[in-house]
């Protein structure tokens, strides 16, 4: 009997969450849900092709990581196998919606090779259980597989070992 609960336990903890090494459940980010900037939808199934690294972020820790995407940027990774996708999740601020998208389409004109992206209902948080208020990074490989995950801010020591586990999966 434990052995089954436990194995039905393990089985449950799979189907929610990220887990390292595997692929996440399909995501669509469309109409009321949000989507691209540009209005067109959004699918978890383009993490693929390319090591991709993934922001999830509240609008209010806009900077919480910031030393990390600095730290992306000095890398100058080749954007044939590389991208970066910024996912704002527009349901945890208190800030109009409207600012803020006008500001993602400013950003996305000023920095075209990162692809930004509106959560408007927390889907991510919902489906990914990434953390909610937050400022999260998921790092997936060429093979959509999630190879990095932090909810929270980067110090030095794990920029530098998400920088070279990025370089090791290009």
């Amino acid at each position: 009997m434990k052995k089954i609960l436990l194995g039905l336990i393990l089985v449950s903890m799979q189907l929610f969450g990220l887990q390292l090494g595997e692929i996440p459940s399909d995501v669509i980010l469309d109409g009321k849900n949000g989507g691209k900037v540009d209005g067109n939808a959004w699918n978890s199934s383009m993490l693929n092709g390319k090591v991709h690294v993934l922001f999830y972020v509240d609008p209010d820790e806009k900077d919480v990581n910031e030393a990390f995407a600095d730290a992306l940027k000095v890398a100058k990774f080749d954007k044939t196998k590389y991208a970066s996708v910024a996912v704002v999740n527009l349901a945890a601020t208190w800030k109009p919606n409207i600012i803020i998208e006008a500001l993602l389409k400013k950003k996305q004109e000023k920095f075209p090779e990162a692809l930004y992206v509106k959560d408007k209902k927390k889907v991510l948080v919902k489906k990914w259980s990434l953390g909610d208020d937050a400022s999260n990074i998921v790092v997936f490989g060429k093979n959509g597989k999630v190879l990095y995950f932090k909810n929270g801010k980067l110090d030095k020591n794990e920029i530098s070992k998400v920088i070279q586990l990025i370089k090791d999966n290009l």
